[in-house]
């Protein structure tokens, strides 16, 4: 019986091959569209899944409270370390204190590679749970090791043993390579560990990091912790929430409470609003999960139309089955198998979509997601998938088809009825209020990323490049490298900076000045610059002027943002003093002596931050910034630029990075989004435009006879058309009229996430209904104007 399911089901195909491609295909889109999409759901949720610990690792967090507002990050201070480890130490199997992650220069012989990594406590390498593959395991225990990771070994090395061997930090510090680790895949929160260096080591080399060791008001630094087996990160969070307040009286007016956060929760739910968790990634993980489930709704509706649509071809062979004794359940279980046998040809192509494009997918997403063809779970999700796809489609055609009359079906007086097709009609409005309220989605997206790109960032970043400069052989050279640069041609303008253009490394507080409220607790972006600092950024002066070589008192002046002067309530700023505390704690007057533009630093999307930018003299320099010269060619630049570096340093190499590209790399994961949105709404349409080519097809041919005896009577071609498109264009109209307020609904929700945003204007409803009836008109008109170009002779010579 089964086997005669099955050889029905395939001649039924082969007899209508418009509609079986138009069935397979359009659901092996969709399952393609859902199967993708369900890998990259897969991938979300399984990062850092390497850690086998997972649940018990956390990173040690704060919120602190300053002027009604309370901030949250991972930034801790280093006696916090002490504190934890005597009254809490019992609670943990790690407490490892961790630098952030540095890029540094590590050579070998004539090799010299720039590498980012940690220096971090001894336990890190039990804790992360790194794969030694040679060296040794204990090897953070010593003051001069380092760590590699197998890519950057095979860099350094070849096909060297390194373990053993003699390397050298930013061309200074002597270390000795004691282990080589797997490399960590990207899915992972330490992807950037290129290298491991000890604890001791970065107290030894950076005399900041010695004196810090009392300095609870020093947030410079991360802890991760790993908790033991019979507690948990609730019921630890709850002992060391006061310990800071407690061990540092002098902090207690920010109210800083320690807690732990979760490794599970640092990828997906890491956004946090005035001391609330209030989400992150895992939005996106909703959203492509929706998207998902509608694409393949969409592919699903279509089967149900076209069954349900040409369900009068199949009325006979349903009135002869009855006759002869078939019970509906079997009419139904056949018409199921049919449903099964389609879904599954579908699925076979879908397979072969999802192998063709998955490395531009991976591209597009920024992923490594690879085929789980070992994956057991996944087979048995797809048969799952399988089976409800199959039910899905197929049980509103099998009920409809096994509910026909047999009597009434071979006495020829079967009619589908008036009211036949509005279940086809429904399904084609949800199609399209789904289409087009993806469509309004992705252009929305769209508009905020483009809102927030051109949104003016106080400095010029065209032809502005930032070199980073590591090493102690970089301090005290700013003048002398700065000459040489535009000596050579290649650079106009020159100054240095502590911090990258587009970020913030330093937050300070604990100034004062003149007017300052009671109880004012400020918070500054901190940046030590050097001279020709406004000349070279191409930033706009409100008040007064930059730092200049003919003022000697400049060591000790400061400029302000606009945003600052506001923040601090400071009228007629120029020529008045903040006092605060210098790097040998001793306090100095600082003279404001320039007001400039707000500079978009952080994120695009939000407010920019109170800044001040100090004159630099402690060799406190991360980068030197270079404005280009604008009379010779970018490359022929950075020649100049190249040659005068390696002249200088040419044991170094030659690192650089164009501003605007690492500003433009703020908008990475929203753009990605975006484009992840873009293809699976086209894809969307695409399905939905296949289902409607079918229906106008069937349409066109249930009025064949009507359409031949109206051009008899002269009826146009175009008003042939516009009779067979009008019902489908009401359909879609009406769909419209229901996506457009949802759309807006859900999407002015999605902005309020973005405190510097866009509107849902009416060109995107615009942009959105004019596309659907357009791609609708274009998909309706091939048939329309088919039907009604035909020979009207041909549909009625068997009148």
């Amino acid at each position: 019986m089964l086997k005669n399911y099955f050889k029905i089901a395939f001649r039924n195909l082969l007899k209508n091959k418009v509609y079986s491609f138009i069935n397979i295909s359009g659901l092996a889109i969709g399952m393609a569209a859902t199967m993708l999409i369900s890998l990259w759901i897969y991938d979300e949720l399984s990062y850092d899944s390497y850690f086998k610990e997972k649940a018990t690792i956390a990173q040690v967090f704060q919120h602190e409270s300053a002027n009604n507002n309370v901030g949250t990050g991972p930034a801790i201070p280093r006696p916090l370390e002490f504190a934890m480890r005597e009254e809490f130490g019992d609670n943990f199997k790690h407490l490892i204190m961790s630098s952030w992650n540095f890029t540094r220069y590590i050579s070998y012989g004539d090799k010299n590679i720039n590498v980012s990594g940690n220096y971090m406590q001894e336990g890190a390498v039990e804790m992360l749970e790194l794969n030694i593959i040679k060296g040794d395991k204990e090897s953070l225990k010593g003051a001069n090791s380092i760590l590699l990771s197998e890519e950057t070994a095979k860099t350094l090395f070849g096909s060297e043993d390194p373990i053993g061997k003699m390397v050298k930090i930013n061309n200074v510090n002597p270390a000795k390579v004691t282990a080589v680790y797997e490399d960590l895949s990207k899915n992972n929160s330490f992807n950037g560990l290129k290298y491991l260096m000890p604890w001791k080591f970065y107290v030894a080399s950076e005399e900041w990091v010695k004196n810090a060791e009392d300095s609870w008001g020093n947030n410079s630094f991360q802890m991760f912790a790993q908790i033991n087996d019979n507690t948990t990160m609730e019921a630890v969070t709850a002992k060391i929430l006061d310990v800071k307040k407690r061990n540092a009286p002098d902090e207690a007016e920010f109210n800083p409470q320690i807690f732990l956060f979760p490794m599970k929760d640092w990828y997906l739910r890491s956004d946090w609003e005035n001391g609330v968790q209030t989400g992150g990634r895992i939005e996106n993980v909703w959203l492509f999960g929706i998207i998902g489930v509608f694409v393949l709704l969409l592919a699903c509706i279509n089967f149900i139309n076209l069954s349900t649509a040409r369900s009068e071809k199949r009325a006979t062979e349903v009135g002869i089955r009855k006759s002869i004794g078939s019970q509906r359940g079997q009419l139904v279980f056949q018409f199921l198998t049919e449903s099964f046998l389609i879904v599954l040809l579908a699925f076979v192509v879908a397979i072969g979509i999802v192998l063709l494009s998955l490395n531009g997918f991976n591209n597009l997403a920024s992923k490594e997601i690879l085929f789980p063809w070992s994956n057991s779970l996944f087979w048995l999700s797809t048969l799952l998938f399988i089976v409800v796809t199959a039910i899905l489609a197929g049980s509103y055609p099998a009920l409809y088809l096994s509910s026909f009359n047999p009597v009434a079906v071979l006495k020829g007086t079967f009619k589908a009825g008036r009211y036949a097709s509005l279940p086809r009609k429904v399904l084609v409005v949800a199609q399209f209020t789904i289409s087009v309220a993806l469509i309004i989605g992705t252009l929305v997206v769209m508009n905020q990323i483009q809102f927030s790109k051109d949104r003016p960032t106080g400095y010029d970043k065209n032809g502005l490049v930032q070199i980073p400069v590591m090493s102690s052989e970089f301090i005290g050279k700013q003048d002398i490298m700065r000459e040489q640069f535009i000596a050579s041609g290649g650079a106009i303008h020159m100054t240095a900076m502590s911090s990258p253009t587009t970020e913030v490394w330093s937050n300070r507080g604990g100034y004062t000045w003149e007017g300052k409220p009671e109880g004012f607790q400020e918070d500054l972006a901190f940046t030590s610059v050097h001279y020709d600092f406004v000349k070279t950024l191409g930033l706009k002066l409100i008040d007064g002027r930059g730092f200049s070589r003919e003022f000697a008192t400049d060591s000790n002046a400061v400029i302000l943002n606009k945003t600052a002067v506001k923040y601090m309530g400071i009228q007629d700023p120029i020529g008045k003093y903040i006092r605060g505390s210098s790097p040998n704690s001793t306090m100095i007057p600082l003279k404001i002596i320039g007001v400039i533009d707000d500079m978009v630093v952080q994120s695009p999307y939000s407010p920019v931050k109170q800044a001040m930018y100090v004159f630099e003299q402690y060799g406190n320099i991360s980068y030197y910034n270079l404005r280009l010269n604008p009379k010779n060619s970018v490359s022929k630049n950075l020649e100049l630029v190249e040659s005068t570096f390696q002249t200088n340093f040419p044991n170094l190499p030659f690192d650089y990075q164009f501003v605007d590209e690492e500003y433009g790399k703020k908008f990475r994961s929203e753009e990605r989004v975006a484009s992840l949105a873009r293809v699976f709404t086209a894809l969307a349409i695409f399905i939905s435009c296949l289902g409607l080519f079918g229906l106008a097809s069937f349409v066109a041919e249930q009025r064949t006879k009507e359409i031949g005896v109206r051009k008899v009577l002269g009826a146009s071609i175009s008003q042939l058309w516009l009779l067979l498109s009008k019902d489908f264009i009401t359909l879609v109209v009406l769909a419209l009229v229901i996506a457009s307020p949802l759309a807006y609904y859900v999407m002015s929700g999605w902005l309020q996430k973005f405190p510097y945003r866009t509107s849902v204007g009416w060109d995107v409803f615009l942009i959105a209904c004019l596309g659907a009836l357009i791609i609708t008109l274009i998909t309706v008109s091939f048939q329309a104007i088919k039907a009604a170009s035909a020979n009207p002779v041909k549909s009625l010579r068997t009148e």
